[in-house]
């Protein structure tokens, strides 16, 4: 049996899992949970992975010789540490060979939408497509890009970044520097501030979704409107460039049912093409894509010898 260890490191958890890469279904032989702790800073985090990882090791029984890890962020190619991560204290960090220093061992690590996107590739949504684009829109809005079953990360480590397109520059300030984004238009907490403003009421995004739904509340009803429009619009300056088979949307936006099939009628409208044929489909591996993802970068970028039971 071929296992394969990956972690997703998230700002409030940290999640492992291991795999069995033999099988042509996701065959899950654990999975483990434990708190970031991300406000005790970078050192605290790189311990925190590690013990995730001697975990994962012990539970299996394995003595790994790489393990996989999705992180938030990029790792930028020139100067080999971490830029544009949420957890902001992961920034300017050297994580990869840091983790590899603590941990004596190769670790493959790419961005958590590419192993979203991976992840849905091989066992999800994006079964069968030569290219897939995997979105997340949650508390953020990220990208990742798949083509044959491989991650592209681009030359300067931020292909799919595509929440950080400039979709209306009278919007919002983002926290990059710029002002409207696509992550400061159709992110969750981008929704509810817009119904906020429109009502004065703080209201969770599900709940403004389910009012719109029963057209029992005007403002909820244009919260998801523009949330159709706009992500239209934004997504097909991807198709545009990118031309996937699959469009895979993940994150707590993605569960509203609106986006079905209204997302492709507003894409028509922007693409260059005189019909929208690609897909817009929802995730089908949930929040385990992430950390499944990861496991799975141990396969596609170090072949498939990834971990030998440990010699007792």
């Amino acid at each position: 049996m071929n296992i394969l260890l990956g972690i997703d490191l998230g700002g409030t958890k940290i999640e492992g899992i291991a795999i069995n890469a033999g099988c042509m279904n996701l065959q899950e032989i654990c999975r483990l949970r434990i708190q970031t702790e991300s406000e005790l800073g970078y050192q605290h985090i790189l311990q925190r992975l590690k013990e995730m990882a001697h975990m994962l090791a012990q539970k299996t029984g394995t003595k790994p010789s790489i393990i996989g890890l999705g992180h938030p962020g990029s790792e930028d190619p020139q100067t080999k540490t971490l830029k544009n991560s949420n957890t902001l204290c992961l920034n300017g960090q050297s994580l990869l060979q840091d983790l590899e220093s603590a941990l004596g061992i190769q670790v493959a690590a790419a961005n958590d939408a590419n192993c979203f996107a991976l992840a849905e590739s091989r066992f999800g949504a994006g079964r069968g497509a030569q290219i897939v684009f995997g979105v997340i829109m949650g508390t953020g809005v990220g990208g990742g890009i798949v083509v044959d079953g491989k991650v592209i990360s681009g030359a300067q480590g931020i292909a799919g970044e595509w929440g950080h397109n400039v979709l209306d520059e009278r919007g919002p300030r983002c926290y990059c520097g710029k002002s409207g984004c696509v992550e400061t238009i159709l992110s969750g907490p981008a929704l509810e501030r817009f119904y906020a403003a429109r009502t004065g009421a703080q209201v969770p995004l599900k709940v403004i979704a389910e009012h719109a739904a029963k057209h029992t509340d005007d403002a909820a009803v244009e919260t998801i409107e523009r949330l159709c429009c706009y992500f239209g619009r934004a997504i097909a300056a991807v198709v545009n460039i990118l031309d996937p088979d699959r469009i895979i949307l993940g994150g707590g936006v993605s569960n509203i049912d609106a986006l079905y099939p209204r997302a492709g009628v507003e894409a028509e409208k922007y693409v260059f093409n005189n019909r929208f044929q690609n897909n817009i489909v929802r995730h089908e591996l949930g929040d385990s894509a992430g950390v499944i993802g990861a496991a799975l970068l141990c396969e596609a970028q170090h072949g498939a010898a990834i971990s030998a039971p440990s010699k007792r």
